[in-house]
């Protein structure tokens, strides 16, 4: 038996391939889910009971979808890669080294972009261990498993990710300006497990060929290679623009998929600003109207 993804030699049995981590159960699911995946981009592939396995490892998702927490079992001397502090919980043999990915140049580009410097690599030693991830803020979790393709994600939105997928940051120019995100998205391409974070749930939306659609720049978490996209103010007009409370947005062209997030950081931050000690209250008492 051969695999249908990469023909590599299979042995008799064999939930998934060694060689790629193709799913052979792959083709069932899809025959009886048809829309799983989007035959113009290759989809986004998210198991339905957020659970799944590849090359040299196996993940479920908990808690889904406020508090959501990755649990990846990793085989003897097998790896996951995570951004610097996503980390949770870990079997005692799992060796943790923290590296600058891409060198000082690939470091400056991160921080630049709003992420880590540094890079988590979590190894398992001597046998199998596990490793557990949650992002710092309230949310869902979505287990992409990717199959040679390209995604870009929110600096923020990157979680963790197979040893084998290549994660650059990206300089996009005025085109990456993602409302106070800075000027680099994460470019991430190959076929692993990508873990994704967002803050509330995640939503999906998938775009036909030449479908149109906007979404605040604040709520975007990843989207396939597959989709262009521009930013345009989201009204005509500037003033209109900022009186709309929206700003900029970005406008995606089919085909391809989007993950979006059903609630926007920065606004939430704005809502609670009145809640926090004003700088110019003297003693650092609480700037709050108490009413009367």
């Amino acid at each position: 038996m051969n695999c249908p993804s990469c023909g590599a030699a299979l042995k008799p049995g064999a939930k998934f391939c060694g060689g790629c981590g193709f799913r052979m159960d792959a083709g069932q699911e899809n025959a009886a889910q048809p829309n799983v995946t989007s035959p113009q981009g290759g989809g986004i592939h998210i198991d339905e009971d957020a659970r799944g396995q590849g090359r040299g490892y196996s993940y479920e998702i908990l808690h889904q979808p406020s508090f959501s927490l990755a649990i990846v079992k990793l085989q003897a001397e097998q790896s996951i890669l995570a951004e610097a502090g996503a980390m949770v919980s870990m079997s005692a043999n799992v060796e943790l080294q923290s590296q600058m990915k891409g060198g000082l140049f690939g470091a400056i580009k991160r921080a630049a972009g709003g992420e880590s410097a540094f890079v988590s690599t979590f190894t398992a030693r001597g046998g199998a261990g596990e490793v557990t991830f949650a992002p710092g803020a309230p949310g869902d979790i979505a287990a992409i498993e990717m199959n040679n393709q390209l995604f870009f994600v929110q600096s923020s939105s990157y979680l963790a990710g197979d040893a084998s997928l290549t994660v650059d940051t990206k300089w996009g120019g005025a085109k990456t300006f993602f409302g106070g995100e800075g000027l680099f998205v994460m470019q991430v391409t190959g076929t692993g497990l990508l873990l994704v974070s967002s803050f509330g749930a995640i939503h999906r939306k998938r775009l036909q060929p030449g479908e149109r659609y906007v979404v605040d720049t604040g709520h975007l978490v990843a989207w396939e290679g597959t989709t262009q996209y521009t930013l345009r103010k989201a009204a005509a007009g500037f003033f209109r623009s900022m009186m709309s409370g929206e700003g900029i947005v970005a406008e995606f062209s089919g085909p391809g998929e989007l993950l979006i997030q059903t609630r926007n950081l920065a606004a939430f931050a704005g809502l609670l600003k009145p809640f926090f000690p004003s700088q110019g209250s003297g003693g650092g008492g609480w700037n709050v109207n108490l009413g009367g």
